[in-house]
């Protein structure tokens, strides 16, 4: 594989979406999870998206269960959380595996691409990736980091090749 745009993904209601329908976007791809301690950076991540979406921007959210039970929900159960408390309108997308043998093989990329601290496990929910026009991975944030603060890189990459 050589980008993200190698890769098709499930959406919420069961159909695929091949991600080179992103082709010369900036995108921030998050593993999500609505019951964690990270959860309000929803309303940065809209913001964010409300902020740069109309440039060429786009977030993906990839909800994920494998840190302490923490989106035990179904796909539409997810989907209604998100709507109802956030008002999110960039994809939220079916609930998948980040790690592990059972990792969806867009994350088992993502990792390899940019290792984060302690190696290329995910450590927890809201771990963001930025990936460029072209579908390389250039930056990883661990889920510490506020959505805010990428602001300035998405900035920078959005004026990249605009």
């Amino acid at each position: 594989m050589s980008s993200i745009y190698d890769f098709s993904v499930k959406k919420a209601d069961g159909s695929q979406q091949d991600l080179s329908e992103f082709k010369g976007k900036v995108l921030l791809i998050v593993n999500t999870a609505s019951k964690c301690g990270f959860t309000p950076q929803y309303s940065e991540l809209q913001h964010l998206y409300e902020q740069w979406g109309g440039q060429g921007f786009e977030i993906l959210a990839f909800p994920c269960d494998q840190f302490a039970h923490q989106e035990p929900g179904s796909d539409t159960e997810i989907q209604e959380f998100c709507q109802l408390n956030y008002g999110l309108t960039f994809p939220v997308y079916a609930k998948i595996d980040v790690n592990g043998e059972s990792a969806h093989p867009l994350y088992t990329y993502l990792r390899s691409q940019k290792k984060g601290m302690f190696g290329d496990a995910i450590k927890w929910n809201f771990t963001k990736f930025l990936v460029d026009r072209n579908g390389q991975v250039i930056k990883r944030f661990a889920p510490t980091i506020n959505p805010q603060e990428i602001s300035p890189v998405i900035k920078k990459y959005l004026e990249l090749n605009a």
